[in-house]
Order: C-alpha cells, then structure tokens, then sequence
C-alpha cells in the first residue's frame, strides 16, 4: 500500500459511519455473546490460541458476526481475506482459493477466508469450497443471519463449528452507547454531545439486540440536533425516538424465525398465557405474515388443544378464520386477537387429540371387521346376510340411549376418549360415566 492508498484508507475511516468506526478491534472490546465467547469457551480458546478451525456464525442483524470475523483477523497470523456473497462470484472464489495454495504451500501459511452473507451462495459455489476447507487450504468463516441448518450444504456444515450469536442485551447496547459517546477518536467524545439516561435507555430498549441500528440512531440524533446555548448537543428521549423510528422486526416467513414465533404463538395459547400469545401475534401481524396462515393455527390450536373443554373455541376459531378473509388488514388483528386470546384463556384438554390418536394406533394395530349389526341395511337381501340385523335404535328407547356394542369384537373394551375434569369436558365424562353404568 503506497502513501495515497493509505491516506485515502484513513479518511474513509473518518467518513465511515459511527456503526463501522465503533466495531471492536479486540476481542475484549466484544460485547454480549459470553456464551462462546467466555473464558474457558471453545470459540474463545480457539481464537487466543490461533488454532481456529472452520465456524458458521450464526445470528440477527447486529449482533457482531462480520465484528468477529474481523477481530479474528487481527489476531491471527494466517492470511485473511473476504467476500461477501450478494456480490462475489466462483471466479472470486478461484482466485481465493488458488492464491490461497500458494500461500500455504510456499509459506506453510494458512488462508481464513471470511464470507459475509454465505446463504447467498448457491449449492454449486458452496460445494466448490469443499474440497479446500476439507484439506486445510481455507479455514472458513461463515457468517449468516439464516439457520445454516436449512440454508448452508450439509457436507459444509459437517465440516464447520457453528456458532450461534444471540441478540445483544440491553446493558450491552447501553455499553456500546456510552462507549460511542465518550470515544474521541472513533465516536463522539469530541463532539461535545450529551445522551440523555432517558434516551439511552430508549435506544438500548427500541434496538431489539441490534447494535448497528442503536448507533445509527444515536449518530442520526447527533448530526441532526441543534446545539444549546452553551454549544452542547443534548440528544433527548424525543431527539432518539424520532431518529429509531419503527425498527423492521426480525421475522423471515420462510425461515426458522418463522417457525420459532409461530410455535411460541401456539405454545402460548396452549400454556394459557394470553399476555404472551397477543405478542407473538403483534409480531408476526407487524412482519407481514399471512393473516390466513395465523387463523388456521388458532383454530388447530382450539380443538387440539382447547377440544371440549369450551367447544365454543373451536366455534370462534372457525369464526374469525372467515372474518379476516373478508375484511382483511388491519381490521383482521382484531378478530385474531380476539380468538387467541380466547384459546389462551379456555380450560384446556387434549383429550380429543389423545384419542384419535390413540384410534389411529389400534387401527394400524387390529385388523377388524364392523360389528354386523351395524352394517348397511339398505338394500334388499340384508337380512340373508345379518348385516344390519338386531341392531337397537337409540331414538327408540327411554333417554335416547340403549346399551349395544359399537367397538369390534377386538377392540370391545377399549376406551379412546378419556375426558378431562376441566370445564365442560368434566359433564361430558360424567355423562358417560353415567351412560357406562347403567
């Protein structure tokens, strides 16, 4: 790198937004992701021993994957280089590749190769590295904000470490913040800027995890406020939430993201959690999730785990699963939230579920004929067969009810439906309890 190079570097340091000028250098600079990152842990020991072997790193927007990956380059001796998925090509990736060999093969140096964005890569440019990763000619760095499980090749994956980076914790953000604030060379500490506790606490609550959306916030809040008097920037709690404005959520409807919200929507009606359950919804509804999709499981959720314990779920479910094909958004969150919170509050039973699965098994088990009594009698020459022969009409006897084997002759004795004590389930059991010892 010759004089102009280097200065042209430095200056776009300068220019570099405060998200990028604040990124750790060290890896005691790291906040948050002590579970990996701890004294002790794998990762950790990996990095300071400068043994690190090919990792996946895994996580939300914002939570320090490419930070990492490039504390990573500081400390170690190997070769370091970087592609990012959305632009680079197979033809980058030879180059990398092929340099890479030369590297270790005529400096016994390896090469970490860092790819930003890796579910980008299609199969055939995953399966191409390989063989390199495989023997040792790149060390892969991976980062993705999607499962590796369901976006990166399987033979990749068996032959890396992943490594899952959880959303940053509020006392992490306020610490990154207070960092930013008091930094004179990569923050504003010259600045001459105040944060006020009311508009930290703001910006460490509304950033969900995400540092790079705190910063950005507080960098936005900096440049954009008038100076007082005594020619200090005060970024107040109104300066920061005007500059946070509404933070996309982070849902992904074909990911795991997906599937995580919608199981702890279901898992919190079934729990009885109404406060929980009208959360998940608020959160899917805000990510732009098929309002149709999110009927369908209340009303799965209302006989599978809500059954007869309220029979009026299942009618509700059903109820709003129509409404909100009809009138749409946003009107809809109002019927869903209506019925979840329904469901979430019912008596619950699984009864129902138990039994038909139950059913199920014994099916697949016992082979069995219909009892002939309870065989078609429409037609004629029935009674030649004894189908339909000395069957009792139900109707035809006092309370609507006679006692006559339904079960085959197998299974006779078998009870399916156990009902539960819990709301009207608890007269139905008694009913046939009643039914069962007459």
């Amino acid at each position: 790198m010759d004089l102009f190079d280097y200065m042209k570097e430095k200056k776009q340091e300068r220019e570099a937004p405060l998200a990028m000028r604040m990124r750790p250098e060290r890896l005691s600079e790291v906040e948050g992701q002590d579970h990996i990152l701890g004294p002790g842990k794998l990762l950790r020991r990996a990095i300071d021993a400068d043994r690190l072997s090919s990792v996946i790193l895994y996580g939300p927007p914002g939570t320090g994957k490419t930070t990492l990956a490039r504390v990573i380059a500081g400390t170690t001796h190997a070769e370091f280089r970087q592609v990012n998925a959305t632009t680079s090509g197979k033809k980058e990736l030879e180059e990398v590749t092929e340099q890479a060999g030369k590297t270790l093969g005529g400096y016994g140096r390896r090469t970490i190769l860092f790819i930003d964005e890796i579910h980008r890569f299609n199969r055939a440019q995953q399966d191409y590295l390989l063989p390199f990763v495989e023997d040792g000619t790149v060390i892969l760095i991976g980062a993705t904000t999607e499962n590796p499980y369901f976006e990166v090749n399987t033979a990749l994956l068996s032959r890396s470490t992943v490594f899952e980076l959880k959303p940053l914790s509020r006392d992490n953000i306020r610490n990154i913040l207070k960092r930013a604030m008091s930094d004179p060379v990569r923050g504003l500490g010259s600045f001459r800027a105040r944060l006020t506790d009311e508009a930290e606490t703001f910006l460490a609550d509304a950033a969900g995890g995400d540092a790079r959306a705190a910063l950005n916030a507080l960098e936005l809040a900096a440049m954009t406020t008038e100076r007082g008097e005594d020619g200090i920037v005060v970024i107040d709690l109104d300066a920061a939430a005007e500059c946070m404005q509404k933070r996309p959520v982070h849902y992904d409807k074909n990911g795991d993201r997906h599937y995580d919200t919608i199981s702890a929507f279901i898992k919190s009606m079934r729990g009885s959690d109404p406060d929980a359950a009208v959360y998940y919804l608020a959160k899917m509804l805000e990510a732009g999730e098929d309002i149709r999709f999110i009927a369908r499981r209340i009303m799965i959720s209302a006989s599978e785990d809500v059954g007869n314990a309220d029979p009026m779920a299942c009618v509700l479910a059903s109820a709003a699963a129509q409404e909100v094909e009809r009138i749409g958004m946003p009107e809809a969150g109002l019927v869903l939230s209506q019925a979840a919170i329904y469901v979430a509050c019912a008596p619950k039973s699984n009864a129902c579920t138990a039994a038909v699965s139950l059913a199920s098994e014994c099916v697949k088990r016992v082979d069995a004929d219909v009892p002939a009594h309870l065989q078609d009698s429409h037609y004629r020459g029935h009674e030649a067969l004894g189908h339909g022969v000395g069957y009792k009409f139900p109707h035809d006897y006092p309370g609507h009810y006679v006692r006559q084997q339904y079960l085959p002759d197998e299974v006779a004795d078998t009870h399916f439906y156990l009902p539960s004590d819990n709301g009207y389930e608890k007269t139905i059991g008694s009913f046939l309890k009643k039914l069962r010892s007459s």
